[in-house]
């Protein structure tokens, strides 16, 4: 499974850079922690990321089992959780 999930993360790293640069957004993925993102995100594209990036990373691959990516919002990555 950790192999599976690390695999996952990689796939919707590379897809998300993908979308980000080509929409010119002013997002930039900053780090990854296990199997999660972190963004810096101007203000106006909250709402943007909050729709569009876990429907990204939810179809990185087609399993039995959905995927599925949760949003946290916050001014640092503990008040995101």
């Amino acid at each position: 499974m950790q192999g599976t999930a690390a695999d996952l993360i990689k796939l919707s790293m590379v897809k998300v850079q993908q979308v980000l640069d080509a929409e010119k957004r002013g997002t930039k993925m900053i780090m990854q922690v296990h199997d999660e993102l972190v963004f810096e995100v101007p203000e106006a594209e909250v709402d943007w990321l909050k729709t569009e990036i876990p429907r990204l990373m939810a179809g990185v691959a087609d399993l039995k089992v959905p995927l599925l990516a949760e949003i946290g919002v916050g001014e640092n990555w503990e008040k995101a959780h």
